[in-house]
């Protein structure tokens, strides 16, 4: 009669253990839960910022911008020198180009030291996009001046 009374009290010491396992179980899944609800709504607020960011950023851009003009560049100049000196050439194109039309100022031209005129980076990749040897026939641009008198050559929307 002793052997069932034991074994009655194994069941029920394990079922406690069982218990206690699954209920530590849950609660780990809760506190796992939770931190992914933690971390999904952080990451849900960087986006948002960094959106803000750049809203305001436009907003700053577009308050400086003095003047916008749009240009179809022609590059065929570029295609008479060497093949491995063609898209730096076009580069130097592009550059003088904008100087004429933007009219940057006479003693700015001079100066090294002050950046009066800036081409962005997508305007390069699209000139080497094809290679040194094989530079686009014409570009299509965006010139923007802003109140210091700093031209900024970017690529036209669409292109």
């Amino acid at each position: 009669m002793e052997e069932p009374a034991k074994a009655a009290e194994k069941v029920e010491e394990e079922t406690e253990e069982s218990e206690g396992t699954e209920e530590a179980l849950e609660a780990e899944e809760e506190e796992e839960e939770a931190e992914e609800e933690e971390e999904a709504e952080e990451e849900e607020e960087i986006p948002k910022v960094e959106e803000m960011r750049e809203v305001e950023k436009e907003k700053e851009l577009e308050e400086e911008i003095v003047e916008e003009r749009f240009y179809t560049i022609p590059l065929r100049k570029a295609w008479i020198s060497q093949r491995k000196k063609r898209a730096p050439r076009a580069m130097r194109i592009i550059r003088s180009f904008v100087e004429k039309h933007m009219k940057i100022r006479s003693e700015a031209v001079g100066e090294e030291e002050a950046e009066f005129l800036v081409i962005s980076n997508e305007v390069n990749e699209k000139v080497w996009s094809r290679g040194i040897e094989k530079p686009p026939r014409k570009i299509r641009v965006r010139a923007v001046k802003d109140k210091e008198g700093v031209i900024t050559v970017h690529l036209a929307e669409g292109d």
